[in-house]
């Protein structure tokens, strides 16, 4: 798998592009996954694991890889399938999700693809299954689904939500009921841990589940002669996204000239060493790595100060 990395240049031609890369795997049977190359560090078969007691039993054990412990999760459990078996002939994915690294066992590894989000769809309503998927695709007449791992991360190791004390006085609580922002991303899970944190703050938070849906609503505003910065004090918006990613949707927006001066942040678990270069290719203010509340909440408080 030493075509999962390529050169920082490489992927962030696909900036502004809406297009992806996704790793497939399979977890149990012949269901295909789909997981962003992006989030990726590397695939190697599984390694020797060392059972921690008392940890979540989605957690295999820890593995000692490159100088460093990381907990290697079950993605089948974490699913709400049976656990894998071999673990002989199983692999495991390193990842980096929201400034942490772990990995997911996995019984197989197939190719990568490149795909336009265009192309990836919410998963379907009423199946059972979209409880934890944020999107499915089609490749080679097959469905492919991608998981939504930060519900899996939110429940095998819950984050922090709460806002520290002092981080947001009453002046800004008050100052920021006139405020309104805008958030966008297809994950419940941060859809909901966003929405809690501002509404803490006190701003009104209207959530959106794709570029798409935020692009046509912004685009709506915008024809009726509202100037978008009057309507939102600012936009929230994560990175991958079905229908549209937020690097796309930060690309349409600013080559609106109605929506000049708009303030958006991009608050995406990929890895960091990518952020600055796509910030600044698609012209986003700001980059959050999710989820820390008390960063996201002092971002927002500089908005409600600068705004009056």
């Amino acid at each position: 798998m030493a075509g999962v990395l390529d050169t920082v240049n490489q992927r962030t031609q696909l900036v502004g592009e809406n297009r992806l890369e996704l790793l497939l795997f399979r977890v149990n049977g012949r269901q295909v996954y789909g997981i962003n190359v992006f989030k990726v560090k590397e695939v190697l078969q599984c390694p020797k694991l060392t059972i921690l007691p008392g940890s979540n039993p989605v957690v295999r054990g820890v593995a000692h890889i490159r100088s460093g412990t990381i907990p290697i999760m079950d993605m089948s459990m974490a699913t709400g399938n049976t656990p894998l078996q071999d673990l002989k002939t199983a692999f495991v994915i390193i990842t980096e999700y929201n400034l942490k690294t772990q990995g997911f066992l996995v019984a197989g590894v197939e190719r990568i693809i490149n795909m336009n989000w265009g192309d990836i769809h919410p998963p379907p309503k009423g199946t059972g299954r979209e409880h934890y998927l944020t999107a499915v695709t089609e490749v080679d007449k097959q469905l492919v689904e991608i998981i939504d791992v930060e519900k899996i991360l939110a429940e095998v190791s819950p984050v922090n939500e709460q806002i520290s004390e002092g981080v947001v006085t009453d002046d800004v609580q008050q100052r920021a009921r006139a405020r309104k922002v805008l958030i966008v991303d297809d994950s419940k899970i941060a859809r909901k841990q966003v929405s809690r944190c501002l509404e803490n703050i006190g701003v009104e938070v209207v959530a959106l589940n794709d570029g798409r849906q935020a692009w046509e609503h912004l685009y709506g505003i915008a024809e009726t002669g509202e100037n978008i910065s009057d309507h939102y004090m600012m936009m929230i918006s994560d990175i991958e996204m079905p229908e549209m990613d937020g690097y796309t949707l930060t690309t349409r927006v600013r080559g609106d000239s109605r929506m000049a001066g708009f303030f958006i942040v991009l608050h995406s678990s990929l890895s960091g060493v990518f952020n600055k270069a796509m910030v600044e290719k698609v012209g986003a203010n700001d980059f959050i790595a999710k989820f820390d509340p008390d960063i996201l909440a002092e971002r927002v408080v500089r908005q409600v100060n600068a705004a009056g």
